[in-house]
């Protein structure tokens, strides 16, 4: 009994120390790493503007680019939020042979092709409408492969980061989200211009 009392007084919201715990612990943790992914987001504004030309003479690809990284931002962040959430529940085991690990990877794929089809279409529509000249089946070629190899970075990040926010001893609520998000964003558009390059 005496031991629950001490467990009872050491967690009382009342003396404010497990909130001063955790702002402390949320701050100490998130601002190098908010400054880290500034930067980062800095880099990726430089990169994204040395395919300006190539962006103004094909309109598709410019209404592609921030919709583009905004879903691999979106599916880092599932498949992040998904991870933690058997993390907390000690459920993950970091295995390909865990089955968990392989129902997200599949959701995170499966969601990707589904959207990035309807990204290719949506982009060529815009782009016609404002008198681009890249047809449909050019543009789908270049959605579904620069989407589709951007999920499975985003799943390799994902996890990666997850892992690594766990043997660091850091919440991985706090820190996988940013991480992957700002990493998508400079690595989405490498990729997708690399795929641009190819193809065109």
């Amino acid at each position: 009994m005496s031991g629950d009392r001490g467990i009872d007084e050491d967690l009382d919201p009342d003396d404010g120390l497990l909130e001063d715990w955790a702002v402390r612990n949320i701050v100490t943790t998130l601002v190098p790493l908010l400054i880290a992914m500034s930067v980062l987001q800095m880099v990726s504004g430089t990169v994204l503007e040395s395919f300006e030309e190539e962006l103004l003479e094909n309109p598709s690809l410019l209404v592609l680019v921030p919709v583009m990284i905004g879903t691999a931002g979106n599916l880092g962040s599932i498949m992040c939020a998904r991870l933690s959430t058997q993390l907390h529940l000690g459920t993950l085991e970091f295995s390909p042979a865990n089955p968990g690990i392989r129902a997200n990877v599949g959701a995170v794929l499966g969601l990707a092709a589904t959207v990035f089809v309807l990204l290719g279409i949506a982009s060529w529509a815009i782009g016609a409408l404002l008198g681009g000249t890249l047809g449909l089946g050019t543009l789908l070629v270049i959605t579904m492969v620069s989407g589709m190899l951007l999920a499975v970075w985003v799943v390799i990040v994902s996890t990666v980061s997850v892992y690594v926010s766990y043997q660091l001893g850091y919440d991985p609520d706090d820190t996988t989200i940013p991480v992957v998000t700002n990493v998508c964003d400079i690595t989405g558009v490498l990729i997708l211009f690399a795929v641009v390059w190819v193809v065109l």
